[in-house]
């Protein structure tokens, strides 16, 4: 399935903020609840729920409730079509011809 420009967008914004990329890092070492993300990032929680919308939205991370909290971990699907998203914008062909004749 090939992903649209804006498909592919949702998934980099979700990486190009220093704060995501700690709550990524974060999750790394498996499923945690919005509390312990929440005192590891010594942010509010309207600003961490705004966090993790974006990475939910990209899909490299997935929430699930449980009573009244939310638990969040990486999503290998969702890393698996970043990884190659960007192997796919990566990669060069050379058609050997020139651009410019």
């Amino acid at each position: 399935m090939e992903l649209t420009n804006k498909q592919i967008t949702v998934i980099f914004k979700a990486l190009c903020d220093e704060n995501r990329v700690q709550i990524f890092r974060l999750l790394q070492n498996g499923e945690k609840c919005a509390c312990k993300l929440l005192e590891a990032m010594q942010c509010t929680q309207p600003t961490l729920s705004h966090h993790m919308k974006i990475l939910c939205d990209s899909g490299l991370v997935v929430g699930r409730k449980e009573g009244k909290w939310m638990y969040y971990s990486i999503s290998p699907e969702g890393t698996e079509k970043a990884v190659n998203v960007l192997r796919e914008l990566t990669k060069v062909s050379d058609s050997g011809e020139c651009c410019c004749k």
